[in-house]
């Protein structure tokens, strides 16, 4: 199954996009928890990294949870990372959700994750090939699925409201989640489907276009679930031979089946803004965009859930200084 054929993504172009947003998406925390046993305990949560191994494919699946205290089922987040980074990359948005009560799973992918940077310099070009190539693409999303899996099947599984399973990612993560929503493309005759039906909601950050076609709604049309697009106006990626700006995340939202489709478009803030690290974005900006986003992802939960659907509108009004466009279908 060649899925960089089946997008038609030109090779040069992908490797180069990624060898730029990899350097910005590369974020890990200053302490690394490794092992079942390492729990951080926070006040109503706890934070625990698991070091799963998917048997059937015979792959790491490493995990950080984030779990809220309490008896009663809660909603989960499975979350994909962006290229380069790793579980512990985007730790701010799984303790915010965590303190309003709902589950996190943030997912490594051990072919495009940090570990990418190790290793001989020369062959760094190699390894982004193989980590933009057709078999990790796919294996991003099977880890997602595996991940679920273990954790509904394990001893946490009772606390996750299975009927409020929302997928999460950035960048190359947002793909991921995208295909797990329900994403398809179709060439040569062959139909690539990885739906997760268990996923019931999806939160797309900063989602680069899938290539193959100028029109993206035979791709994506078939999504009929809730989704959440951010990104900014300045989420642009712009090298010899390549350009994604905002108008790409623009062409993603459009193409996506309706209904419950909901847009927020920042002033500021670069394609990196929402890792847990500022690279080329001020203090004030890192922080409003994070903020926000928090903010956003818990009233589109609640309001895909039905706990309050008028928080979605609250949002936008007081974000609208924030905001060059928002939109709800």
């Amino acid at each position: 199954m060649n899925v960089a054929a089946v997008l038609r993504r030109p090779r040069v172009a992908v490797l180069l996009s990624l060898l730029l947003l990899a350097p910005m998406l590369v974020a890990w925390s200053h302490v690394h928890l490794r092992g079942d046993a390492v729990v951080e305990a926070q006040a109503g949560y706890r934070v625990q990294d698991l070091d799963w191994v998917d048997p059937a494919r015979g792959r790491a699946v490493p995990v950080k949870l984030f779990l809220p205290e309490g008896a009663g089922p809660v909603p989960l987040v499975v979350f994909s990372h962006g290229i380069g980074s790793a579980r512990d990359g985007y730790t701010y948005l799984g303790h915010y959700w965590a303190r309003h009560g709902i589950a996190s799973l943030h997912v490594q992918h051990v072919g495009s994750d940090r570990t990418l940077w190790e290793g001989n310099p020369f062959a760094l070009v190699a390894r982004f090939q193989r980590a933009a190539g057709d078999a990790e693409a796919i294996a991003r999303v099977r880890d997602q699925r595996f991940a679920l899996d273990r954790l509904l099947a394990g001893e946490w599984g009772a606390r996750i409201d299975r009927a409020r399973i929302v997928a999460a990612g950035h960048s190359y993560g947002a793909n991921t989640t995208l295909m797990s929503a329900g994403a398809q493309v179709v060439r040569h005759g062959h139909t690539i489907r990885l739906r997760d039906p268990r996923i019931s909601a999806a939160i797309v950050i900063s989602a680069p276009p899938f290539y193959g076609d100028e029109d993206f709604r035979p791709i994506l049309s078939g999504i009929r679930i809730p989704t959440l697009h951010v990104t900014t106006a300045d989420d642009i990626i712009r090298i010899p031979g390549f350009n994604s700006g905002v108008d790409d995340r623009l062409k993603v939202f459009d193409a996506i089946g309706g209904p419950g489709k909901v847009l927020a478009v920042y002033r500021h803030g670069t394609h990196n803004v929402f890792t847990d690290h500022r690279y080329f974005d001020s203090r004030d900006v890192s922080e409003q965009v994070k903020q926000a986003t928090e903010s956003l992802s818990l009233a589109f939960i609640d309001s895909v859930y039905g706990r309050s659907p008028a928080e979605l509108a609250q949002w936008q009004a007081g974000h609208r200084a924030l905001l060059t466009r928002y939109e709800a279908r």
